[in-house]
């Protein structure tokens, strides 16, 4: 996470969201946490669980980790590898005194709880085994799951949240249910085999378009996430003066901060101002990251007639910040730029109390990008004056020239 969302988070009370970088199943959707029993318990314990699970007895050794697993073919053949061919008279609460190790099929194949499903799809289905297990990135028993689930796993729904573009989303999006995109971005929306709703509309932040949803459904927010979206609202419209606020962004702004300034919540007693100026506060400057996170932290990665690019934002109180940062800004660009496959990237550093910037680009640009409106500066940046916002400002000037 980036300073000033790492800030907004601890300012709440909130705990960090979960990170999924793709959308693809893994084995963890899919197990079943079955009771398991030690391999010295009588044979007997496992007929009884198994009678419970469906004819499955997972058994697992003291530090967790599996040790074989006790079915039907299991029990199978250790009865006919104790009484042989010709059965004689031995009583059945004999064989099930036995310890369960020496029942259990101990080469069942195992997986990590973590690991996608599609990755191991070949194996599944040339391994003879209906049932495999599934393990922590320790190796320790988490439970188990069938074939039959893994060659239909469940599919994640997902909602597009301030974004469109697939370039910009989770990998394998292919591989889950898209319900629904709710965004205020340029459309580069993502093939679907369904209709679905969608709604990309003229406001400053998405966190408007969520605050309207709620209101609309008579609802109110608690005071927290209230406060959460109220942070993205500000950072976004860089406290209602960015040229992207609208009056629906106001009146957002005035109903988020009614839901979580009230007594009693983490915001209690604040202003929009104050709450603003924290905000922007928490994310400027330059010397407390690494040129890496700088350019990494905001981006987005777009792709027009045949060019993929990505442009990052920083924001800072002073521009005269990038004269000590700009020759390890320029080979983080250009490490950016390499490492996602770019044609090239760019970097508007955005002076938030001056309402200007300055843009720096990687080297191999497109020489159509010389007549971008911005004069160039002696140490190879250009000066991007009032430009504050890359949605609305840079991006259309961009893709302008690059589409020409």
């Amino acid at each position: 996470m980036n300073p000033q969302t790492a800030w907004v988070l601890k300012r709440l009370e909130l705990e960090s969201p979960q990170l999924l970088t793709d959308a693809s199943p893994r084995f963890e959707s899919i197990l079943q946490r079955l009771d398991s029993i030690r391999p010295d318990a009588h044979l007997g314990s496992a007929w009884t669980l198994a009678s419970r699970t469906g004819g499955l007895a997972p058994v697992v050794s003291e530090d967790g980790k599996p040790f074989g697993l006790i079915n039907g073919l299991s029990l199978f053949r250790y009865f006919s590898e104790t009484l042989g061919p010709q059965p004689g008279d031995t009583p059945i609460r004999d064989l099930m005194a036995a310890p369960c190790k020496a029942a259990a099929d101990t080469s069942v194949p195992t997986y990590s709880a973590a690991s996608h499903i599609r990755d191991s799809l070949n194996r599944i289905l040339r391994d003879e085994y209906d049932d495999f297990w599934v393990v922590d990135e320790n190796g320790r028993y988490l439970g188990m799951v069938s074939q039959r689930n893994c060659l239909n796993p469940p599919r994640l729904k997902i909602i597009l949240v301030d974004h469109n573009e697939p370039k910009q989303a989770l990998a394998a999006l292919d591989e889950a249910d898209l319900l629904e995109i709710l965004d205020h971005h340029r459309l580069g929306n993502p093939h679907t085999h369904a209709p679905i709703k969608m709604s990309v509309d003229i406001v400053g932040s998405t966190s408007t378009l969520v605050s309207e949803r709620t209101a609309e459904a008579g609802l109110a927010l608690p005071p927290a996430l209230a406060g959460a979206l109220l942070a993205g609202l500000l950072s976004d419209t860089l406290i209602l003066t960015s040229p992207t606020t609208t009056p629906r962004d106001r009146q957002a702004a005035d109903r988020l901060a009614r839901w979580a300034f009230i007594g009693g919540s983490p915001l209690d007693g604040e202003s929009l101002e104050g709450y603003g100026k924290a905000i922007l506060n928490a994310g400027l400057g330059l010397a407390n990251r690494e040129p890496g996170q700088i350019v990494s932290n905001d981006v987005k990665l777009y792709e027009t007639n045949g060019y993929k690019l990505a442009i990052s934002q920083v924001e800072v109180t002073d521009l005269l910040q990038l004269r000590d940062h700009l020759g390890d800004l320029q080979k983080a660009l250009n490490s950016l730029r390499d490492q996602k496959g770019l044609d090239f990237a760019m970097l508007l550093v955005t002076d938030v109390v001056g309402g200007s910037s300055q843009l720096l680009l990687s080297t191999g640009a497109p020489p159509i990008l010389d007549e971008l409106p911005y004069p160039p500066l002696p140490d190879g940046t250009r000066d991007a004056v009032g430009v504050v916002s890359r949605k609305k400002q840079l991006l259309p000037v961009v893709l302008g020239l690059l589409e020409s």
